[in-house]
């Protein structure tokens, strides 16, 4: 067996599903829900040469990226055990913490209960308080809130309670504020996110910022990130990755504007440090492409990160792993909602060590991931998911 790797990178392609999981109905998705292979048919033939050659185009049919044998990467088709289809289930369970009782989703409006709580935690009254689209509520609500003050706060699909104010009117740290007194009295109520929407601009031109950040619950004890904290390895967080955990098992945190910026950050902590594991989150993807339904968009964000990944795996070198996963699905072609999709997640497990993969089929929770990592840093194994780890070092 070769040696463990002192340095892994995970790069989260956020919401880049890979087909309906067999459960999607219960999840109100339909199962021909497939956020890469659905995108490759609408704006199709893509060109992902790298993605092709490590082997993505085998784990689902994609317009242009066909498959290949062997691939070049170990690659695998990841279920969802936890009851979810949102971010913080999403990751939470890739590195050992199964979400059997979800997280509540409040629609089409928070109960007024908890708008009063909000109201004496905050000072604050609000406007909206209703499900609504992140871009088109700024269109609907942005002026009046430019005349009173007042934050809007709306929601999703998904378990969040976002709060959307423009930076002139309430600086970013009086919105952080707000919402940290707004997490401390949403945990009761089991709400997963509190998102501060930070926005700019005028009237008819409103701009969300990249200053965004997410208040989440904290995970149970005892993830792969806690384990590797206790060990002594070090754990760096990029984009929102300290933000989903609450800063759980993330001591070191790296903010990011956007895709293009994620990736050059992550590519100058892989060449700079030595040991430790690297957590990317490509928030892109999601937020600006798959919530909007922009097939196009999401296409040429996939072909980014093609471009990125030699100088990534060669900057990480042959003691190093790449990584290459997403938390959920989110297909832009699905005009049902705007929301996330049920669906099954690629694992790429990349290295310059490797002169070729294999395909090891598929797996019943995203823990796998953290499981085979843990085995990796030698920490104690997680109480969910099946190892690779032998897999891809014998």
């Amino acid at each position: 067996m070769s040696r463990p790797f002192a340095k892994v990178c995970i790069l989260v392609l956020d919401g880049a599903g890979i087909g309906a999981l067999p459960d999607a109905a219960q999840f109100g998705d339909p199962p021909t829900v497939n956020t890469l292979g659905n995108t490759a048919r609408a704006v199709g033939p893509l060109h992902l040469p790298n993605l092709q050659a490590l082997g993505l185009g085998n784990l689902t049919e994609m317009s242009g990226v066909a498959p290949v044998t062997p691939p070049g990467a170990f690659i695998l088709r990841m279920a969802e055990a936890s009851r979810g289809k949102d971010t913080p289930t999403g990751h939470w369970e890739m590195v050992g913490v199964r979400t059997t009782t979800p997280f509540a989703v409040y629609n089409p409006e928070f109960p007024a209960e908890i708008i009063a709580e909000f109201k004496g935690a905050t000072g604050y009254d609000v406007l909206g308080n209703c499900v609504a689209s992140g871009t088109q509520i700024l269109d609907d609500l942005g002026a009046e809130h430019m005349r009173t003050g007042l934050p809007i706060v709306y929601t999703s699909a998904d378990s969040v309670f976002q709060i959307a104010a423009h930076e002139d009117v309430m600086p970013l740290p009086e919105l952080y504020r707000v919402c940290e007194a707004a997490r401390l009295l949403l945990d009761k109520y089991r709400v997963g996110r509190v998102i501060a929407r930070p926005f700019i601009g005028q009237p008819g031109a409103f701009k969300r910022t990249y200053n965004r950040r997410d208040f989440s619950m904290p995970p149970p004890k005892g993830t792969l990130l806690d384990k590797l904290c206790d060990a002594g390895i070090p754990v760096v967080g990029i984009g929102k990755i300290q933000d989903i955990f609450a800063g759980c098992g993330v001591p070191e945190s790296i903010h990011s504007e956007g895709n293009t910026d994620g990736l050059a950050l992550t590519l100058e902590t892989c060449r700079t440090r030595e040991r430790g594991l690297f957590f990317t989150n490509l928030v892109d993807f999601d937020a600006l492409w798959g919530h909007r339904r922009n097939p196009k968009g999401f296409a040429d964000a996939l072909a980014e990160v093609d471009a990125a990944l030699p100088a990534l795996l060669d900057a990480l070198g042959e003691d190093g792993l790449l990584v290459l996963t997403a938390d959920h699905g989110n297909d832009p072609t699905y005009m049902g909602s705007t929301d996330h999709t049920r669906e099954s997640v690629p694992l790429l497990l990349c290295s310059r060590r490797f002169q070729y993969g294999q395909d090891l089929g598929a797996t019943d929770s995203f823990a796998a991931l953290g499981q085979t990592l843990a085995d990796n840093f030698g920490v104690a194994p997680l109480p969910l998911g099946r190892s690779f780890y032998t897999n891809i070092t014998e």
